[in-house]
Parts: structure tokens; C-alpha cells; sequence
């Protein structure tokens, strides 16, 4: 049975969730599900806007056949190749032959890779700038190379001031009835895993975000459509605030994220304390990660939402306990950049670590180390709290 939603006058969603999938991209926990977005502009002509994962393609082509109600589809829309967008492209031109493609150049030299179909015949290149006239709807084509894969454009809808966002401004999280953000608490129940989904997904291109922003900043626009997600209405601005400060690394908190992770307790209790300390002395909206025990998706998510960051880490096999090892290449992968960091090592009888971590992070532009002073010998000594004490007051004065 199909399952399509009436969005306006014109525009269906027909896209579908997968709450089984366990890694997204077989990377990222999504405990919440995914969603895959998928739209129909019913003008004088037919317009797809991008197809779903294959996961869902039963559901999808129900969903789409009961849109279309006995029409041709005139267009289809690419606006990104990833498989979980464009999986179903195939198919679609199979059911449909007399449909164009609508995409980018790169997008055509993509599908040649993905698939065997005569593109070159179906293919309605367009570039920044480029209209499509559908009848009522006038859309604009705008290119977002690297947000995140190089033949990326999405589509401004003049009529409705809609922009379909193509992986811009979506999040981790299945569709649950409701498709809007007007029906959730945004802030309480969506920013975090938007972020996640952002800073994982896209956080490593902020300047190539950066000049989609400029770009969006030159359009009225009063619903976002992204592929993954709820559709944008109240909070648009709220959402390219986000953007904004995400893709230039600025800090949301003015506070202090503490990443360890301890193979006896001894770093784990070393940072425990530490939190205590900044904790007495004033600071608010401390975070902790166990990194062993957190996927590093969630605590790079916040690495990017906090100014203040501890890692505390074990020697291990003469470098770095491996889960904070990854951490922190994974961090150093998407190039954070504006924090100020404090590292802890431990170590039995040769602690390494702390060199190690250093060199990973200190490239890191516009990042400043500014304690690496605290060494722990297996576990934490009395002596030892006067250090943790200049620590917490060197944070604290950074903060301020």
C-alpha cells in the first residue's frame, strides 16, 4: 500500500524510513532511524526530485505511482549521487523512459560509474543559474560542490520560496508522522542529531558550506526540503544560524568537553575529579565522554558544540589507547579548528601519550594547547591535585 503525504497544493513527499539499519553509511549509530526524502512537484509537468535508498524501493515505487495518479514523469531530478539518494535512478528510468535526468555534468559522469543506462540520451545538464519552467513553478539551479560530494546542486523553487537542499540541513532520525519541524520542540528534539549528522557528514567542508550559505542568503526562502529529515518551516533561520557557526568551527557553549578513556580507572577518576574542580569553581554545562564506551560520531558532534576540550588518555602499546586514538584522528579528519585544548596522559612505566596526541591536534587551525602539563603514573596522587587545581583555573581563564 502506498504512503505519500500532500505537502501543498502541488509538492507530495514520497520518501520512507528505515528503522532497522543499524550504521548509517555503515559508519554512524542511528538508534532513531533514517529517513530518505523524496518529492514530486505535480505541474504541468512531472517533476522527481531524487529517488531513496534501495532499502526502500518497494515502498518507494507504490509511493510514486500513486503520486504521479496515471501521469508520465517528465523530469527527474539528481541533485546528489550518494546510493542512498540516487539508488533507485535506474529503475525509475526503466518504469519511465520518456523522463529527462536533470543534474549536474559531474552528476552525468557518476551515473556512468553506478550504472549501465544510456545517460548521455536522458541527460538535461544544467549548471549555477539554469531555470526549469514546469508549468507554475520556476526552479533555479544553484551548485553546492563538496556539501559534501563535488557534483552536488539543489533547487530553488521561486514559486513556492522553497529550497530542496539536497543533503544540506538534514539529520539523523526517521520520519514519525510528523514531517515538520513546526510539529517537534526543534531545539529539544532535533538540533542534536542534526548536528550529529552535520558535523559528521559535512563538517569537514565549513568554506565550501560557507559559499552555499552566501548563495542562500540571496534567496527568500520559507520551507527547506532536505533529503534527509524533517521539512524546515519555523526555523529556518534558527537552522542557517547553526550552519553558520558549524561551518566557520565557532563554539555554540562556552564550555568544557572532557574525552577519556581508561583501561583500570585511573585516567577515568583523574577526569572525574578534574570536572568536579571546574564544576566548584563555577563552570556550567560540563560534558563527559567515556570514549570506549561512546561512538565517536556523538563525541565529535560535540567537540564541534563546545570551546573547551580535555582529552585524558592511557599509554598503550607505546602510543595511544586506541579509542581515543580514532577519536582523535577522526576529529583531526574533519578539521575542527577554533578550540582550546587541555591534554592528560597516563602511563605505567613510559607514558607516551601525551606527545602522540599532541601531534595529532596541533595542526589544527586556529587550536591552542593550553595545559599538557598533568602525567599520571598509573593512578592519580594527593600531590598530583594542585595540578589538576591550575588546570581547571587555566580553563577557567580561558573561558572568561
Amino acid at each position: 500500500m502506498y504512503d505519500i503525504r500532500k505537502i501543498s497544493d502541488d509538492v507530495i513527499y514520497l520518501g520512507c524510513s528505515d528503522r532497522r539499519l543499524a550504521l548509517f553509511e555503515s559508519a554512524y549509530p542511528i538508534p532513531n532511524g533514517i529517513s530518505y526524502n523524496s518529492y514530486l512537484i505535480n505541474d504541468e509537468k512531472t517533476i522527481l526530485l531524487d529517488t531513496v535508498d534501495k532499502s526502500c524501493s518497494g515502498q518507494f515505487f507504490q509511493n510514486l505511482e500513486a503520486a504521479l495518479d496515471g501521469r508520465e514523469l517528465n523530469y527527474l531530478i539528481v541533485q546528489h549521487m550518494e546510493p542512498d539518494h540516487c539508488a533507485l535512478i535506474e529503475d525509475v528510468i526503466a518504469l519511465y523512459p520518456e523522463a529527462k535526468i536533470v543534474c549536474s555534468a559531474k552528476t552525468v559522469a557518476l551515473i556512468k560509474q553506478f550504472f549501465d543506462f544510456d545517460i548521455d540520451s536522458k541527460a538535461m545538464v544544467v549548471k549555477e543559474g539554469d531555470t526549469l519552467s514546469t508549468g507554475k513553478h520556476d526552479l533555479t539551479f544553484v551548485a553546492a560542490p563538496m556539501v559534501h560530494w563535488p557534483e552536488v546542486i539543489v533547487t530553488y523553487d521561486k514559486t513556492d520560496k522553497a529550497l530542496y537542499s539536497a543533503d544540506a540541513f538534514g539529520s539523523f532520525g526517521a520520519i514519525n508522522g510528523n514531517l515538520f519541524d513546526t510539529d517537534i520542540n526543534f531545539e529539544k528534539d532535533y538540533i542534536d542529531e542534526a548536528r550529529r549528522y552535520y558535523t559528521n557528514i559535512v563538517g569537514k567542508y565549513g568554506a565550501q558550506v560557507q559559499m552555499l550559505l552566501k548563495k542562500a542568503s540571496n534567496l527568500e526562502i520559507k520551507t527547506i526540503y532536505p533529503l534527509h529529515g524533517l521539512i524546515i518551516k519555523d526555523n529556518i533561520d534558527k537552522f542557517i544560524e547553526k550552519y553558520d557557526k558549524w561551518s566557520r568551527y565557532e563554539a555554540e557553549e562556552n564550555s568544557v568537553l572532557i574525552a577519556y578513556s581508561s583501561v583500570y580507572g585511573g585516567t577515568e577518576n583523574a577526569a572525574n575529579i578534574l570536572a568536579g574542580k571546574l564544576a566548584d569553581k563555577g563552570v556550567k554545562g560540563i560534558k563527559m565522554y567515556d570514549v570506549s564506551h561512546t561512538h565517536s560520531s556523538y563525541v565529535l558532534s560535540d567537540a564541534f558544540k563546545y570551546s573547551h576540550i580535555v582529552f585524558a588518555t592511557t599509554t598503550y602499546n607505546n602510543g595511544i589507547f586506541e579509542t581515543m586514538e580514532n577519536l582523535l584522528h577522526n576529529i583531526a579528519a574533519h578539521c575542527l579548528q577554533n578550540r582550546k585544548i587541555v591534554l592528560i596522559q597516563n602511563g605505567s612505566w613510559a607514558p607516551t601519550c601525551g606527545s602522540a596526541m599532541k601531534a595529532i591536534l596541533e595542526n589544527l587551525k586556529g587550536t591552542e594547547i593550553i595545559d599538557e602539563s598533568v602525567c599520571i603514573k598509573s593512578a592519580l596522587k594527593e600531590e598530583q591535585l594542585s595540578e589538576l587545581d591550575s588546570v581547571a583555573d587555566k580553563i577557567i581563564s580561558s573561558l572568561k
